[in-house]
C-alpha cells in the first residue's frame, strides 16, 4: 500500500475527517481502498470512486474465486472422517440428523445389525430408520425448525421431484442464505431455466460462484463450462481447481484442452497427480467393500 493510499485509509475519503477520538471510519466493504465517516460522505463520493472501486471489487472477487479451496463442499463422513465421495450413490443422507454417511459406515452398520437382529437405526445418531418417505420428511420438517441449512436443501429437492419449484425456491433460497452450498447450486440452477423464479444470468452466476468457492465440484466445472468460448484461460483456472477435488469431467475437459493447446504440459500433470490424490482419498477397504456389494446387488436387479 503507497503512502498515499495509506493516508486515505487514516482518513475519510470525501471530507477528510480524521478517524481519532469518538470518530470511526468504515471501510468501502466493496473495495476496502477507502474509508468514510458516514454514509453521506460515501454517497457524495460515490461518483469519483465508482470506477477505481467495481475494479478494485472485481479483483478481490477474483481472487477468492480462484483460489483452491480446501475440501469439497460434502466434508467428510462423520463417522470413519474419511472424505466423502462425490458419487452421490456412495452417500446415504440420513433425515433424522441431516448427515451424510459414507455407503461403508452405512454398510457396516447394516450388517452388524443383520447379524446381531438388531433393530435398523441410523449409524450416526441412532434414530430407528424411517418407515417412509411421510415419515423421512416429518424429520427433516423438524430438523428445519432448528434452522438446519441442510434441511433446507433437503426439503428443496423433495418440493422439486413433486414438480413445486416455487416451493424448491424458498427452501434452497432458506439453505443457501445458512450457508448450505448445494442449495446454492439448485438455485443456480432454477435461475438458469427460470423454475420456480424468474430467469437471472446474475443470480445464476453468483450461486454458481458461491457454491464453486466453497468447494462444489460441478459448480466449478459449469462455471469452466460457461467461460469456455469467451475466456479459455478462466475456464482452464474452473477445470484445473475442479480436477484437484476429484471431477473425472473437469480432468476429461482438461485433457481435451491438452490436444488443443490450450493446457501446459506441467498444468496437465499436477491436475492428474491431484485428481488421483483427491480420489484416493475417499478410499477405505469398508468403503470398497460396501461398493461391491452396491454392484453386486444392482447386477442382481439388472439380471431378474
Amino acid at each position: 500500500m503507497s503512502g498515499e493510499e495509506a493516508d486515505k485509509m487514516l482518513c475519510c475519503a470525501s471530507c477528510g475527517t480524521a478517524g481519532v477520538d469518538d470518530i470511526k471510519l468504515k471501510k468501502c466493504t466493496a473495495c476496502h481502498l477507502v474509508k468514510y465517516c458516514s454514509v453521506k460522505c460515501q454517497r457524495e463520493h460515490r461518483p469519483q470512486h465508482k470506477k477505481k472501486c467495481k475494479k478494485r471489487a472485481a479483483e478481490l472477487r477474483d481472487e477468492l474465486l480462484f483460489k483452491q479451496p480446501e475440501g469439497r463442499h460434502h466434508g467428510d463422513c462423520p463417522i470413519c472422517c474419511h472424505p466423502l465421495p462425490l458419487d452421490p450413490k456412495l452417500s446415504m443422507f440420513m433425515g433424522c440428523c441431516c448427515n451424510m454417511i459414507c455407503l461403508g459406515c452405512e454398510y457396516a452398520n447394516q450388517e452388524r445389525e443383520f447379524g446381531l437382529k438388531l433393530e435398523e437405526k441410523c449409524p450416526f445418531c441412532r434414530q430407528p430408520s424411517p418407515k417412509s418417505e411421510e415419515e423421512h420428511l416429518q424429520r427433516v420438517r423438524k430438523r428445519i425448525e432448528a434452522n438446519d441449512p441442510v434441511a433446507f436443501w433437503e426439503m428443496g429437492k423433495s418440493c422439486e421431484e413433486e414438480g413445486d419449484y416455487r416451493g424448491a425456491f424458498q427452501n434452497f433460497s432458506k439453505g443457501a442464505e445458512l450457508g448450505n452450498l448445494e442449495a446454492h447450486h439448485e438455485l443456480s440452477l432454477l435461475y438458469q431455466k427460470g423454475e420456480g423464479v424468474g430467469k437471472d444470468l446474475k443470480k445464476q452466476f453468483y450461486h454458481l460462484e458461491e457454491a464453486a468457492i466453497g468447494g462444489h465440484p460441478d459448480a466449478r466445472h459449469n462455471l469452466g463450462c460457461h467461460e469456455l468460448e469467451s475466456n479459455p484461460d478462466r475456464a482452464v483456472k474452473h477445470f484445473i481447481i475442479a480436477a484437484n477435488l476429484g471431477l473425472d469431467e473437469s480432468l476429461g475437459m482438461l485433457k481435451d484442452l491438452f490436444r488443443l493447446g490450450l493446457v501446459s504440459n506441467e498444468d496437465l500433470a499436477a491436475a492428474l497427480r491431484a485428481h488421483q490424490a483427491s480420489v484416493d482419498e475417499t478410499k477405505s477397504r469398508q468403503r470398497d467393500a460396501a461398493e461391491a456389494a452396491l454392484a453386486w446387488r444392482e447386477a442382481k436387479d439388472a439380471s431378474r
